[in-house]
């Protein structure tokens, strides 16, 4: 069983690196559950204050990921109809594949921004924050669950059961 638990958590790991370029994969806390799969092994000593810490981080950067764009918008001048519209290309865009990830929020909030009579310059502007906030957010994904794979192999590795 431990094999089984060590197979799936690194399976858990690499498709939280994938989930956080796609937005419907919880990245990081995919990841963790890649870490706590390894921590059910016998091998791997059950580290309690660790997996509390993982996982605060992994849910506090999967609330910042929802967070970001917003306030991206908003900082840069964007209204609610632009939100919306940025929600709404955001769900339109996933199932466009990758470019439509990257080009729905900000066709969304430029749509919505128009819809509210703000003029063309300044529709664009607060539409680049989404789409600012978009990369900071998967940036962020990225960077923890990639860390979080790093300590998995780490852990792994010091004990001798990965390979």
């Amino acid at each position: 069983m431990d094999i089984f638990f060590t197979i799936i958590g690194l399976l858990f790991c690499v498709i939280g690196i994938i989930g956080s370029f796609i937005p419907i994969i919880p990245g990081p806390v995919t990841s963790w559950f890649g870490l706590l799969l390894l921590h059910l092994t016998s091998f791997v000593p059950f580290e309690i204050y660790f997996l509390i810490g993982s996982f605060l981080i992994a849910i506090t950067v999967f609330i910042l990921d929802l967070i970001i764009p917003i306030i991206g918008l908003k900082k840069l001048g964007g209204t609610k109809k632009g939100i919306i519209g940025a929600t709404i290309g955001l769900i339109i865009g996933f199932f466009l594949g990758p470019i439509g990830l990257l080009t729905g929020p900000f066709i969304g909030a430029f749509s919505g921004e128009l819809l509210n009579n703000i003029n063309y310059k300044k529709a664009i502007k607060a539409s680049l924050g989404t789409l600012i906030g978009f990369f900071v957010g998967m940036t962020m994904k990225f960077t923890v669950s990639f860390v979080f794979l790093i300590i998995y192999i780490q852990k792994a590795l010091s004990f001798g059961n990965l390979i």
